[in-house]
């Protein structure tokens, strides 16, 4: 890689990198999918069972152990809460697990910085595409779970797209920052475990905003997982429309740190063949 090689850096260049590279990121976030249960006797059926499995054990710690309750109605059920809490843990998997695999994806891919010209700005959306087909999969098993349990899913569900896409597009840019900086910086991914598990207990994920006192609820909503937490159980248990005013105000910082996270990542990489 020629080390003084200008790498664009402008929002409609990562609209163009996706759509040069698609097939590229495509193949990858296959192989990346069926490799994580390469070897196994149940094979890809695991990202099945996983999130039936969690689904069984929070519900029963929580409603059963803990008996929490949501505060929904006086006929709310253990399945009413534990679907609520499923949703809550779906949106933060979905951002927590592509910003923990964002510090080791330049280094696990050596190969690709020193002896191949390789688009490495495709990583995190690599990673990010394993990870939607995950989200996907618990999709799946809530609604299969809400239609047998509570009752048949609401149409507003296919709005899901719309409230999720402001939160994955500001992950990948956090994630272009993160995989620029675990190159340089090998303890970041040990500082994102940490940093995600403090952002789940600080979102409305087993616990709704309501139940904190008003000045703590200003705080709660810092937390970028908070907002699209509520409006994605808006629109998949309630039935509601989401908030559109707030997804808009919620787009812009999201576009913005985008946009600085690839910017950052393009201006480094010239440095990752040196320090690899």
């Amino acid at each position: 890689m020629n080390p003084h090689q200008q790498h664009p850096a402008s929002i409609l260049e990562i609209a163009r990198s996706f759509w040069r590279n698609r097939s590229l990121i495509w193949q990858m976030t296959r192989r990346d999918v069926v490799g994580r249960y390469r070897g196994s006797i149940v094979g890809m059926a695991w990202s099945f069972f996983n999130p039936v499995l969690m689904l069984v054990v929070y519900t029963f710690v929580f409603s059963v152990v803990f008996k929490t309750r949501w505060g929904t109605g006086v006929s709310e059920s253990k399945t009413d809460f534990a679907v609520i809490l499923f949703v809550g843990m779906m949106v933060h998997g979905l951002f927590a697990e592509c910003v923990n695999r964002a510090p080791g994806l330049i280094l696990s891919n050596v190969n690709y910085v020193k002896k191949v010209v390789f688009p490495l700005e495709t990583l995190p959306i690599v990673a990010m595409g394993s990870t939607l087909f995950h989200f996907l999969v618990s999709l799946a098993v809530l609604l299969l779970a809400f239609s047998l349990l509570v009752d048949y899913p609401h149409w507003t569900v296919l709005l899901l797209p719309i409230v999720l896409l402001p939160l994955i597009v500001g992950t990948l840019g956090i994630a272009w920052v993160l995989a620029s900086l675990g190159v340089f910086a090998r303890d970041i991914g040990q500082i994102t475990g940490v940093i995600t598990t403090v952002m789940m207990f600080l979102a409305p994920v087993f616990y709704p905003i309501s139940a904190l006192p008003p000045e703590y609820q200003a705080i709660l909503l810092i937390n970028p997982l908070s907002f699209i937490i509520e409006q994605a159980r808006v629109v998949l248990i309630w039935g509601g429309t989401p908030d559109w005013v707030g997804l808009g105000i919620y787009s812009l910082p999201s576009v913005a740190v985008m946009w600085v996270g690839y910017w950052w990542f393009q201006k480094t990489r010239k440095g990752f063949a040196d320090v690899l």
